[in-house]
């Protein structure tokens, strides 16, 4: 499941460094904006089925893929 988030992730942002580095910045250098964390957001939910509400959540608590996946398992939807 972990790969599979990393994949949307990495599909979302355009770059395949978010597979090879988890401690990549997300938002600092560009990858991803506010509009690209939404359409993330829809995509975990449309293809994983896992539901994650961007009001649940700080931007620095999901500014790299390994906090994302940590949030996620920290809440148990993977």
């Amino acid at each position: 499941m972990k790969d599979k988030v990393l994949e949307l992730l990495a599909e979302i942002c355009e770059d395949d460094c978010v597979l090879d580095d988890p401690d990549t910045e997300l938002f600092e250098s560009g990858l991803l904006d506010s509009l690209g964390f939404a359409e993330f957001l829809v995509q975990l939910e449309d293809e994983l089925e896992i539901v994650l509400s961007p009001s649940e959540v700080e931007r620095n608590d999901i500014d790299t893929p390994a906090k994302i996946l940590a949030v996620l398992e920290e809440r148990d939807l993977i």
